[in-house]
């Protein structure tokens, strides 16, 4: 039961042995209707899947609680709420989106309570509330970039910090600094933070060395640690590169170096990016992405893997089996936890990033609300294909409603959206059949490219950005008979996935592969695609394995 013995907090696990603690003496009205609340709300949490929903209705009840405090005649339980005060709680929500969300919080919450169940209060909660009108909008170029830059500057300068201090504490550890010099000195102190995540103090909880580290926390434990905003900043960046949701980041695991096909020796990440559905169950996408230099998707991987390296050694120490990427140092460990909008810490350190980091974030940078919704968004829009999601949300969902779409694209906003979606929905092979090899193409692992420099997904470089699977729907392909056996193979192994893997997964997935590949067949015709199924040799199951592993990239 999450609900503690003295009735006033309750404690909620979603996996990995990460807690939230709620206490309900901490909301401001009497005693039994703290106790109330903090019982529907343990009894409620059945229902959830994640420590964002738990956030989300203690919100709603720290703020409900609020509400019932300024009220003129006292509501010392529920047994005391009336229909009038649920009247005017209704009132002041109603004509916002927020208020409706707080108030669909709330309902199911009082409706557990038996003593509610009847009479006006139960016909007031029974009263229909208005569908509040999602925020659909992308930023602007403008909005965009002052978004970006504002992140780019924050999370560089930690960055560098992070990378200096490095280098001396290596310096140190090798001998390298002049014993008992300023520097030898901060190399001591560097060794003790990276083990214990404090820097050393005095028996009066003095900094010892302050003089000399300087007084600010960034020249003390924020010499090897981002803190909470600073990761923020960096989960910003993310977004805007990658498209992912604020809730992705208290679970992203740690990317591996995935290995290099052929001579390649860029390395190329593998990130496991799991999404949480409402109602339950969890949906995993594993994106491959290669440091090919400076502004590649790759490099800011590398640069965020650099900037947390000490906060997740410390972090997989401390809580063995941790592995998460974004973790940053707490400015005040020493004062516990008593905060539900923290996901999890260890130590001194804090896991992932919250709604209240997002909010603070954008009041220090003067934007108008959190830059993640939005972010996704404009990613989304930008990158022009889906992010995690399927090609109908992608439409409908990111695409068609968005304001900044809408405006931009009003003169010819009917043939053209109803042209991009029937090319969107087409999935059959976009290339050339040749009788063979052409040497001044460039051969994939799928067909020879006429042309990268004019991809239909070029990269920042010019180049192309699609994967191997996508040159089948790309103009520039030609495909010889030398790929046939190949191609054919591929087919019947993207086929055979439909038997293990869930309608819905295959279909988002391998959905579009599949029907490139079946109308390829036709092309082609059955009687030679079956021919060159017979000719499969070692090299050509080897690239469909990758292939299908996600681990060959272009």
């Amino acid at each position: 039961m999450p609900l503690g013995a003295e009735g006033l907090v309750v404690t909620l696990g979603f996996g990995e042995g990460l807690r939230g603690r709620f206490n309900f003496a901490d909301l401001p009205v009497a005693e039994p209707m703290q106790r109330s609340l903090a019982r529907l709300f343990a009894a409620r949490s059945a229902h959830w899947n994640s420590h964002d929903t738990a956030r989300a209705y203690w919100t709603a009840l720290s703020t409900f609680a609020r509400f019932l405090a300024d009220q003129p005649e006292p509501v010392e339980d529920l047994d005391c709420l009336s229909a009038a005060t649920l009247k005017r709680w209704r009132a002041r929500n109603v004509a916002t989106g927020g208020g409706i969300t707080l108030m669909r919080h709330i309902r199911p919450l009082l409706k557990l309570d038996e003593r509610l169940a009847s009479g006006p209060v139960a016909e007031e909660l029974l009263r229909r509330l208005p569908t509040a009108r999602p925020t659909r909008r992308s930023y602007s170029e403008q909005e965009h970039q002052q978004v970006v830059l504002a992140a780019q500057r924050q999370f560089r300068a930690a960055l560098l910090r992070v990378r200096d201090n490095a280098r001396l504490l290596e310096a140190w550890q090798g001998d390298a600094l002049p014993d008992g010099s300023p520097q030898w000195q901060i190399g001591m102190v560097l060794d003790e933070l990276a083990r214990t995540g404090h820097v050393p103090m005095t028996s009066g909880r003095v900094v010892r060395h302050r003089r000399l580290l300087g007084a600010t926390w960034e020249n003390s434990w924020g010499r090897l640690y981002l803190d909470r905003s600073e990761l923020t900043a960096l989960a910003v960046l993310l977004t805007h590169r990658f498209g992912w949701n604020l809730a992705v980041y208290d679970r992203l695991p740690v990317p591996v170096t995935a290995p290099s096909a052929g001579t390649d020796t860029k390395p190329t990440y593998r990130i496991q990016v799991e999404k949480r559905r409402k109602g339950g169950g969890r949906w995993f996408s594993t994106e491959n992405v290669t440091d090919t230099g400076p502004g590649s998707p790759g490099r800011l991987i590398a640069q965020a893997l650099e900037a947390t390296a000490f906060a997740r050694r410390l972090a997989s120490e401390l809580a063995p089996g941790m592995d998460r990427l974004m973790v940053a140092r707490r400015h005040f460990p020493s004062q516990g936890h008593h905060d539900p909008g923290r996901p999890a810490h260890v130590g001194p350190l804090a896991i992932g990033v919250t709604d209240g980091d997002a909010q603070n974030w954008a009041k220090a940078h003067g934007l108008a609300g959190s830059p993640f919704r939005v972010g996704r968004r404009t990613a989304v829009i930008r990158e022009g294909r889906p992010l995690q999601h399927t090609q109908g949300t992608h439409e409908s969902v990111y695409v068609l409603p968005d304001e900044q779409v809408r405006h931009a694209s009003r003169d010819v906003f009917a043939a053209g959206a109803q042209e991009a979606l029937a090319q969107a929905r087409q999935a059959v092979f976009g290339g050339h059949l040749a009788d063979g090899p052409d040497p001044g193409h460039t051969g994939t692992a799928t067909a020879d490219c006429a042309d990268e420099t004019s991809s239909p997904w070029p990269d920042r470089t010019g180049g192309c950005a699609a994967d191997f699977l996508l040159c089948l729907g790309c103009p520039n392909a030609h495909v010889h008979p030398g790929h046939h056996p190949r191609l054919a193979h591929l087919h019947q192994e993207v086929r055979s996935l439909r038997s293990v893997l869930p309608e819905q997964s295959w279909r988002a997935h391998w959905g579009e592969h599949a029907s490139r590949l079946d109308d390829l067949r036709e092309r082609i015709g059955p009687a030679a695609w079956q021919t060159a199924r017979a000719r499969v040799d070692a090299d050509d199951r080897t690239l469909v394995r990758l292939l299908l592993k996600g681990t060959l990239q272009p």
